[in-house]
């Protein structure tokens, strides 16, 4: 049974046969503010903006319509802000029009099918997705690819691939590059990335698995020695992958040179089967990534040339000698590089995505009456709705800018390493860390927030959130545990502020430590809390306190006569705040910094200094017991700020639908029921419930149980 729309389109897209999301356009459901006309007409950006999906002007709830009728910038405007250009916004959208046109990337029932069913169709899209750059001239480092994997926005095997390059591109020698990289290009191997084992994951140091070179026969012997060095977890390892890169101990002549980087086959390129010493599988069921075959590896004296251990940076040579170039953190240098571009490709885009669809969905949900009369309200028009979904947009604009920061900081660093300067890997480190532990999970509690925002709707898959959630869980724990991370990143401040004491010179992102005076917030009203100046200070000082006395506690305790691993042990929890604070302080300064900038941009800078003093103020509202401590904030100014943070909440809520709106997502991409942009939500999970397997088949249960139970209640009637 198919249920007709109460408004059924009457047009689609000129690109698909079916629509998908129009931006902002002609094909708009209301007329475009002045501003936003000029905008548009001024980019002269090709119409893919009006991408409809099944949605012309009266066809979309007229709930969601209003939103958009009274924008307060242009949100065409905002999209090319955030993607950093006209031109990366015409390439985006053009790459997702030629992904969705094409149905072999269809996500329709995903959320009907089986483990192996969206296995196999995760391999399926991988591997047309080869044939498919091949036909469009994309190459993996042309312009497109960057939003290849957004458009395809969904499953999709071999992303451990990517990883195994990287590895060898950042790891390898120049002839190592040049043989493995044009195999694994062309597919004639695909690879794995075995770093976690059974019993170690983010201590990379504790790493069991060994690898034993042989001189005799130029080898390394790589082994499994026990059960808790088995790898468990990589990704396309279960069912997929050819070939890995395994972390192992180095040995040479009985002595240990720490973890190394091995290239190791592990099927045959002939008809898939475990190579000899090799046991591998697929770990079983997860809480989500079902497409994902998530192996084990078991190494039995697996023999593979001296020239399969990475050796840009280390090598072993034929005699044995081994030969360090760099630091020798540099081997964990991928892991930098996958945290950085997880920030950006996977976490931010769900918390965008989880946004998305609660913030439209509490524009068209009505629910109890504000004032005795009328008709039930909207749920955005609640202060409490707000306060649940409008700090994480504020957060996800925040962490866009830290990102574009950190992928600065990187490119720089990675220019150095080229060099052979290595000076910039310990701040590097620490950030990637740090800001991966605060990003994932502040993210992953804010996709919650607007799961449980949307009720019971929400818990349905068809919703779309739970599966975001149970993903963005995940990031939690993969790449580095996040407290293992912030105690890096802690062990990095620890130093810092010992230079610093010393007067030795300090990476940029710690130089306020040099810089710390005492003193009391100046805020005299509340509207002195709008001041970046005067919230970004107060972050700088709660920052700077909490490494100090973490750091004189630690300090104390050694002095005392406590072992420095006990007295570490001791102050952990402290030092982890004090690396989420010293990463908040760095996202709200440079949020500031970013809206500075925009001051060409008036329309845009006034709403993003909106969001800016909501993401600030919401950090002091939710954590006032730190700002509180020293007294450098009173009672009556945390008052002050309380209000500041509730009044911004009403005039963020104006522009909330178009804000989520300029993140520009299609409805294939959200795949959802409760986020699209027509705002059709109820006739959408109705049509979307009918095409569960459930309602076609017959009841398994009823002729086995049912029906005895029924019937023999009735023959005792």
């Amino acid at each position: 049974m198919q249920v007709q729309h109460l408004n059924q389109p009457t047009e689609t897209s000129p690109y698909c046969s079916q629509a998908n999301h129009p931006l902002q356009g002609c094909q708009q459901v209301t007329s475009p503010s002045p501003s936003q006309s000029n905008s548009v007409s001024r980019m002269a950006l090709p119409e893919t903006s009006k991408y409809s999906q099944g949605s012309v002007l009266d066809g979309v709830n007229p709930d969601l319509a209003s939103e958009r009728q009274t924008a307060s910038f242009s949100v065409e405007k905002l999209t090319v802000w955030l993607d950093g250009g006209v031109e990366h916004t015409r390439t985006r959208r053009a790459v997702v029009e030629a992904i969705e046109c094409d149905p072999v990337f269809s996500r329709e029932n995903q959320y009907f099918q089986s483990q192996n069913e969206r296995y196999e169709a995760a391999v399926r899209k991988a591997v047309h997705l080869h044939k498919k750059m091949h036909e469009m001239g994309w190459t993996e480092d042309g312009p497109e690819f960057k939003y290849i994997y957004r458009a395809v926005s969904g499953d999709i095997a071999f992303l451990l691939h990517r990883i195994f390059k990287r590895s060898i591109l950042m790891l390898g020698s120049d002839q190592q590059i040049a043989k493995w990289i044009p195999l694994a290009t062309q597919y004639q191997i695909i690879g794995s990335y075995a770093q976690t084992e059974l019993g170690h994951g983010t201590y990379l140091q504790g790493l069991e698995t060994t690898a034993v070179f042989d001189m005799t026969t130029q080898e390394f012997i790589l082994n499994t020695p026990k059960i808790s060095a088995m790898k468990w977890w990589p990704g396309d390892m279960g069912r997929s992958a050819t070939h890995t890169v395994v972390f192992a101990q180095l040995y040479i002549h009985g002595k240990c040179y720490g973890v190394h980087p091995f290239i190791v086959q592990i099927r045959s390129l002939q008809d898939h089967s475990l190579c000899p010493g090799i046991t591998a599988g697929d770990i079983g069921p997860k809480m989500n990534f079902e497409h994902v075959d998530n192996g084990y590896l078991l190494l039995q004296n697996v023999r593979v040339p001296r020239e399969n251990m990475l050796n840009k940076f280390c090598e072993v040579q034929p005699d044995g000698n081994y030969i360090r170039r760099g630091s020798p953190q540099i081997n964990y240098f991928t892991m930098t590089t996958v945290r950085i571009s997880l920030l950006a490709d996977e976490v931010l885009t769900r918390l965008m995505k989880a946004c998305t669809i609660a913030i439209r969905y509490s524009a068209v949900r009505r629910q109890s009456k504000l004032m005795p009369g009328e008709q039930e309200a909207k749920i955005l028009d609640y202060q409490t709705q707000q306060e649940k979904l409008l700090p994480p947009l504020a957060a996800v604009y925040a962490f866009h800018s830290i990102n574009n920061y950190l992928q600065e900081l990187f490119d720089r660093g990675y220019r150095e390493i080229q060099r052979n300067n290595f000076d910039t890997l310990p701040e590097l480190h620490a950030l990637s860390s740090g800001f991966k532990a605060l990003v994932t999970q502040y993210c992953t509690s804010a996709v919650e927030i607007c799961l449980r925002a949307c009720g019971g709707h929400g818990y349905s898959m068809l919703s779309g959130l739970p599966s975001l959630y149970t993903n963005i869980l995940a990031s939690c724990i993969y790449e580095g545990e996040n407290t293992i991370l912030l105690l890096q990143t802690a062990r990095f401040l620890v130093k810092c502020l010992k230079a610093v004491s010393t007067g030795q010179p300090v990476p940029p992102s710690v130089t306020y430590l040099a810089a710390v005076k005492p003193g009391k917030c100046p805020a005299k009203n509340k509207s002195d809390f709008l001041c970046s100046d005067i919230y970004t200070e107060a972050y700088q000082h709660m920052a700077a306190r909490l490494i100090i006395s973490t750091a004189a506690k630690l300090q104390d305790l050694t002095q005392s006569g406590v072992k420095k691993h006990d007295a570490w042990n001791l102050c952990t929890v402290q030092l982890a705040q004090a690396a989420k604070a010293h990463c908040h302080y760095i996202t709200v300064k440079n949020f500031a910094e970013t809206v500075e900038k925009l001051k060409t941009e008036a329309g845009i800078q006034k709403i993003m200094k909106h969001l800016c003093d909501l993401f600030a103020l919401h950090g002091i509202f939710s954590n006032a017991g730190v700002f509180l401590h020293d007294g450098y904030i009173s009672g009556p100014q945390m008052d002050m700020v309380t209000s500041s943070y509730l009044d911004l909440l009403a005039v963020i809520r104006k522009d909330a639908v178009p804000l989520v709106d300029a993140f520009d997502f299609t409805d294939k991409t959200l795949n959802s029921a409760l986020g699209s942009y027509d705002g059709q939500v109820y006739q959408r999970l109705y049509e979307w419930a009918q095409k569960s397997p459930t309602n076609t088949q017959m009841n398994p249960a009823y002729k086995r149980y049912l029906k005895p139970l029924l019937h023999n209640r009735l023959s005792k009637l």
